[in-house]
């Protein structure tokens, strides 16, 4: 308490603890963003939790806590976070099957939330897609769709799920048809996505990544879904 009387008496504004987020999938293309988004930020501080070491960018304020999925829970736990976020995803060709896909997007990622929430964190942010619906007929929407509601049930104080159309940045895995999509997408946004096909507008990874920080500042109590215009509106309100 002395310190602070002393930090006023100085005229200066008292610092704030930093936001201590756990950050799940680090190594893929959101996950790299939240990481670069967290350079020169003193009001944030990532824990990476992950299965090896990876390269960090320069200044970033992370830790990496490396071991296997079945380890992630201790590791979690370890990370003494106020947020997590969930950034976990492959696609089924790298994964090489729908049940090998399925054990990723859907069943580590509820054994993560469910560690979170036996760590004491009531706030997760997890990445989804647009058009996530537990009832579609595409087998890579409907499995989004049926973690977003699994996610829902687990007590979280608030739970933000965030569906962006095509992320745009650069990967570390190679994809012919994202990047050529990737080259497409400005023009596609401007010339056709509008009114109700707002939503599958591309997004820079670096927006969705500055969406979180922002998102983890809120303080509402529930669930909430971000489409492209929603993610806009939350960096509105945060000045961004």
């Amino acid at each position: 308490m002395s310190d602070l009387f002393d930090v006023l008496k100085r005229g200066e504004e008292p610092s704030l603890p930093a936001h201590r987020i756990c950050l799940v999938g680090a190594s893929g293309l959101i996950g790299t963003a939240v990481l670069d988004e967290s350079v020169g930020r003193s009001d944030m501080r990532v824990v990476s939790v992950a299965r090896r070491e990876f390269p960090l960018p320069l200044g970033a304020r992370t830790e990496v806590l490396v071991g296997l999925p079945e380890d992630w829970s201790a590791l979690i736990g370890a990370a003494r976070a106020d947020v997590l976020v969930c950034a976990l995803g492959t696609t089924i060709k790298a994964a090489g099957s729908q049940a090998a896909f399925r054990a990723v997007d859907h069943d580590l990622v509820i054994e993560v939330a469910q560690a979170a929430r036996t760590a004491g964190i009531d706030h997760m942010i997890a990445v989804s897609s647009v058009g996530a619906d537990r009832t579609s007929r595409n087998f890579y929407l409907r499995t989004k769709g049926e973690t977003e509601e699994d996610l829902g049930k687990l007590g979280f104080r608030r739970l933000d799920i965030l569906r962006p159309g095509l992320l745009r940045g650069h990967r570390a895995d190679k994809r012919k048809l994202e990047g050529a999509g990737q080259m497409l997408a400005p023009i596609a946004d401007m010339l056709v996505l509008h009114g109700k096909w707002r939503k599958y507008r591309s997004v820079r990874a670096a927006t969705v990544a500055r969406t979180i920080f922002a998102l983890v500042q809120e303080r509402a109590q529930g669930r909430f879904v971000h489409d492209f215009d929603s993610m806009r509106r939350v960096l509105r309100r945060a000045g961004d």
